[in-house]
């Protein structure tokens, strides 16, 4: 009997993957970014971390031992329930997920919790940030935001719309399709 789910795992962590869910496909090389992301991190003991656009939960899950809480958001409502389950399977207690737009969930929580959150790691779709997301961001000041990207363009555009209260430190590029050829 086929259950419609693949299972994979990163680094220490198990992780169910539905149909409808965004997964990186190269494993090997999202471990080595997800530990470029986290090799980020000035201090490993935070209070808050944002994981926006979060998928099956992934970045947020990896980078949960440094971080009292962790706040994921995600659209498809059936990678958020694919993300709780994998806490779940992880016995990882201090993330919580949302199923929303980022644009409209993220401003929600953080009124309701009066969070604060140290880090805010994005990792959006090819169409980069939205507007409001870039404004709620400079908002809230984190220390830092880690932005992964799949469009150097969109990347470009954001990072210029939040230069003028962050600077850039490190931009380390990660090969997730390599021996592949362009044309």
């Amino acid at each position: 009997m086929v259950s419609g789910y693949i299972y994979d795992i990163l680094g220490d962590y198990k992780f169910k993957i539905s149909p409808l869910s965004f997964y990186q496909v190269n494993p090997v090389q999202t471990e080595i970014l997800y530990n470029t992301a986290i090799n980020c991190l000035d201090d490993k003991n935070n209070d808050v971390a944002l994981d926006l656009y979060c998928g099956i939960g992934t970045i947020g899950i990896f980078a949960s031992k440094y971080f009292k809480k962790v706040y994921g958001i995600e659209i498809v409502k059936q990678a958020i329930e694919d993300a709780k389950y994998n806490a779940k399977i992880n016995n990882i207690n201090n993330i919580e997920f949302f199923a929303g737009d980022v644009e409209e969930i993220l401003p929600k929580i953080i009124e309701k919790d009066n969070i604060k959150p140290n880090v805010v790691f994005v990792d959006p779709p090819r169409k980069g940030l939205d507007k409001k997301t870039i404004q709620v961001l400079q908002e809230l000041e984190p220390s830092k935001i880690i932005y992964i990207s799949c469009n150097p363009a969109t990347l470009a555009r954001d990072i210029s719309l939040l230069e003028d209260k962050y600077n850039l430190g490190i931009v380390q590029p990660v090969d997730m399709f390599p021996y592949t050829r362009t044309c």
